[in-house]
C-alpha cells in the first residue's frame, strides 16, 4: 500500500495536455487569423468561413473544453495537497486567484493605457477597436479566474452529488439553449458561462476515475460526445464551428450545449491517446520537451497577441499597406507552415523583458499543484 504522505509523482500526460491545449490556441491565432480592415478599423475573421467542411477541425483544434476539463483535475490534486498542509481554502482560492489575475490584468491595463495613449497623440480612431482584438482572447483568463472564485462550490457539489452534478449543469445547458434559440431570450446566454464551463472543469474532478476505469470506458466517453455533436450540428439548431464565424450563431460566445458533447468528446479522445503517449513523456527527451513548452506556455499565451500586434504593424510599416487578403488564397494556404515564425519573434523579447517572472513557477508551488499519477486499470 502507498503511503499517503508521500509527495505524489506528476502526472506528466496531465502537464503536457495543459501547456498543449495553451499552445494549440497561440497557434490557431497565429496561423488561421485573417484581418479585414474597415472604415471603423481591424476586423479578425477566420478561413472556417470561406472554406467548405473546414468547421470539423475545430472538433478538436478548439480546445478550451479540454483545457477546462484537465485544470479541474490540477485544482482539485492542488486543493487536497494544500488541505493536508493545514491550509484552508479561502487562502487557497485566493492564492491561486492572485497568481492568475496579476498578470492578466497588468497586460490588459498596459493596452488600454498604450490605446488611450496613441489614439489620442495620433487621433487614430480605431484604436479602440485594434486594442480589443489584441486582449480579447484574455476572456479565457476571465472564465478560469471564474471558475477559482466558484472552487468551494463546485467541490461541494462534488462531495454531496458526484456524478449528479454533470446531469444538473448538462441539463441547465440545454434549458438556457432553448430558451435562447427557441424564445429568443438571448440575454440567457450568460448564464451559460456557468454551466458548460463549470461542466468542463467539474468533469475534472473525475479524472482519476477515467483513468483507473476500463479502457472501454475512454471509447464510450469518446463515441458519446461524438455522437452528441453530430445529433445537435445534424439539428440545425447550432453551427459546425466550434470557433466563432461571422454571419454564424456561435457555439463559445456564450457556449451552448455543443460544447458540453465537445468536452466529453476530447477527455474520451486524451483517454484514448493517454496510455502511448504516458509512456513516451517517460522518456528523457520527452521529458525535457513536456518541461520547456510548461515552462513558456502560460507567458506565450498572456503575449503571443502583443507579438502578434508588432508583427502585423511591421509587415503593414514595410509594404506600405495593410495587404491581408480579404479570403483566403492558395499562397495563403501555403504559407501557413511559416505563418507562425514572425509572430513568435516578436513575441520571444516581449516575453523576455516583460514575462520572465511567469515563465518558471517557483518549485514550492510546483511540488504542491502537482497531479500525481493515477494506476490505470489492466
Amino acid at each position: 500500500m502507498s503511503d499517503p504522505t508521500a509527495a505524489p509523482a506528476r502526472d506528466h500526460f496531465v502537464d503536457f495536455m495543459r501547456a498543449f491545449s495553451l499552445l494549440v490556441v497561440v497557434a490557431w491565432h497565429w496561423v488561421f487569423t485573417i484581418v479585414i480592415w474597415a472604415d471603423d478599423g481591424p476586423h479578425a475573421t477566420s478561413p472556417i468561413g470561406f472554406t467548405t467542411g473546414l468547421w470539423a477541425a475545430t472538433w478538436l483544434l478548439q480546445v478550451m473544453p479540454l483545457f477546462f476539463y484537465i485544470g479541474g483535475y490540477s485544482h482539485l490534486v492542488a486543493w487536497q495537497s494544500a488541505r493536508s498542509k493545514g491550509q484552508r481554502l479561502s487562502g487557497f482560492v485566493m492564492r491561486r486567484l492572485r497568481r492568475l489575475a496579476i498578470p492578466a490584468l497588468a497586460l490588459l491595463i498596459v493596452w488600454i493605457a498604450v490605446g488611450i495613449t496613441v489614439g489620442a497623440v495620433f487621433n487614430i480612431e480605431w484604436m479602440g477597436r485594434a486594442v480589443l482584438l489584441v486582449v480579447s482572447p484574455l476572456w479565457f483568463m476571465g472564465v478560469y479566474l471564474m471558475l477559482v472564485a466558484l472552487l468551494p462550490i463546485f467541490l461541494w457539489l462534488h462531495q454531496r452529488w458526484d456524478s449528479i452534478v454533470l446531469v444538473f449543469l448538462a441539463a441547465a445547458a440545454g434549458a438556457v439553449d432553448i430558451l435562447r434559440f427557441r424564445y429568443g431570450y438571448e440575454w440567457l446566454g450568460i448564464i451559460n458561462m456557468i454551466t458548460v464551463w463549470g461542466l468542463c472543469h467539474q468533469l475534472g474532478f473525475f479524472y482519476e476515475r477515467l483513468v483507473t476505469a476500463a479502457r472501454r470506458a475512454d471509447w464510450t466517453l469518446l463515441w458519446a460526445g461524438l455522437a452528441g455533436l453530430a445529433g445537435l450540428v445534424g439539428s440545425g439548431l447550432y453551427p459546425g464551428s466550434m470557433v466563432g464565424v461571422p454571419g454564424e450563431t456561435s457555439n463559445m460566445a456564450p457556449p451552448t450545449l455543443c460544447i458540453v458533447a465537445l468536452v466529453l468528446f476530447q477527455a474520451g479522445v486524451a483517454e484514448v491517446i493517454r496510455p502511448r503517449l504516458s509512456l513516451r513523456l517517460e522518456r528523457p527527451r520527452w521529458q525535457k520537451v513536456n518541461e520547456t513548452i510548461n515552462r513558456f506556455s502560460t507567458p506565450l499565451f498572456l503575449f503571443h497577441t502583443t507579438g502578434m500586434a508588432f508583427h502585423r504593424a511591421v509587415s503593414y510599416a514595410l509594404a506600405g499597406e495593410r495587404n491581408e487578403a480579404r479570403e483566403p488564397t492558395g499562397w495563403w494556404w501555403l504559407s501557413r507552415p511559416l505563418a507562425f515564425v514572425g509572430p513568435l519573434l516578436f513575441t520571444l523579447p516581449v516575453i523576455y523583458l516583460f514575462g520572465r517572472r511567469w515563465v518558471k513557477v517557483p518549485r514550492g508551488e510546483r511540488e504542491q499543484e502537482a497531479p500525481h499519477t493515477p494506476q490505470p486499470a489492466n
